[in-house]
């Protein structure tokens, strides 16, 4: 039976990775700051990423690694540096002291523009560390992702609820299910085809979504015709600053999310998509979303 080291396990990516892999036959082993109770299939190593000790711990015996921790929400660009670059490179350095060869890095398709945040940056510097470590790595740079569990999309399901929606400039993105995403990561796990190569994975729609297109789909789950308000950059800046004040560090709009959430072009490139004899995603968005909603639903996060 083969053995993964997985970052990020405690997430809302990590977890469903760690459940599909568990399901596909795999012995895991997740890294967790501060105590977890024992649990009977995942063997949880306490640590860090800022503790190199503990990361050589979590590759040690392990065949493969998966990096799927990152900050996606920081104060300032040395927040970003600290957890998405310096936390790599530790992830790395522990992988080559644990003689552990297979490197699969979930980065974002913000690394494509670096320009625009400082998350992008340190994403686009964590991908040059994985592309220059000698280790047989693989990038994927997923687009939004979304399903059980996820809070980042929830604020977008309670407007369309609501029957408004706030968007950013006029621009088009791509979308991926997490379990989609996840059986991605368990496809490359053991295809030499992969290595060296970075993936944008969606759910199969071409050219992906238009803002206002998609807002409104999401406003049909809730019997909603959906009207939609595309905000200019400083209107959103100014958001974000108010909802600084409000949330503190829970603010889900930040002056630098306002970076790439108005880019225009999010869908993610084609010749990147996987080919379809490696994977294909399984799950149609219109169908992904309303068992999303639903869970949010049963868990008392969203009422229908």
């Amino acid at each position: 039976m083969r053995t993964l080291a997985v970052t990020g396990g405690t997430g809302f990516l990590g977890q469903h990775l760690l459940r599909m892999a568990l399901a596909s036959g795999y012995d895991v082993r997740a890294l967790t700051r501060g105590w977890k109770p024992p649990e009977d299939e995942i063997s949880w190593v306490d640590g860090a990423l800022d503790r190199p000790d503990s990361l050589v711990k979590l590759a040690s015996g392990a065949d493969a690694v998966v990096h799927v921790a990152g900050l996606i929400n920081g104060r300032n660009r040395a927040a970003f540096e600290s957890v998405n670059v310096a936390g790599t490179t530790n992830m790395i350095d522990a992988a080559r002291k644990a003689g552990v060869r297979r490197f699969i890095h979930i980065s974002s398709l913000a690394a494509r523009e670096p320009e625009l945040s400082s998350y992008g940056w340190s994403k686009c510097r964590s991908e040059k560390l994985v592309a220059a470590s000698g280790l047989d790595w693989t990038i994927i740079r997923p687009p939004a992702i979304y399903g059980p569990g996820d809070r980042e999309t929830l604020e977008l399901f309670k407007m369309a609820r609501r029957g408004f929606v706030a968007l950013p400039p006029p621009g088009r993105f791509s979308i991926i299910h997490v379990e989609d995403l996840c059986r991605l990561i368990l496809a490359i796990l053991d295809e030499p085809d992969s290595w060296a190569e970075i993936y944008e994975p969606d759910d199969g729609r071409a050219q992906g979504w238009d803002n206002r297109h998609f807002a409104r789909s999401l406003g049909r789950i809730f019997g909603k015709r959906t009207a939609t308000l595309a905000m200019p950059k400083p209107i959103l800046r100014i958001a974000a600053g108010i909802d600084r004040i409000f949330r503190r560090d829970a603010a889900k709009l930040t002056p630098d999310r306002v970076g790439y959430f108005c880019h225009p072009d999010w869908v993610v490139t084609p010749g990147r998509i996987p080919a379809t004899d490696l994977w294909t995603p399984r799950i149609r968005t219109a169908t992904g979303l309303k068992q999303t909603a639903q869970w949010y639903h049963d868990n008392g996060w969203l009422r229908l």
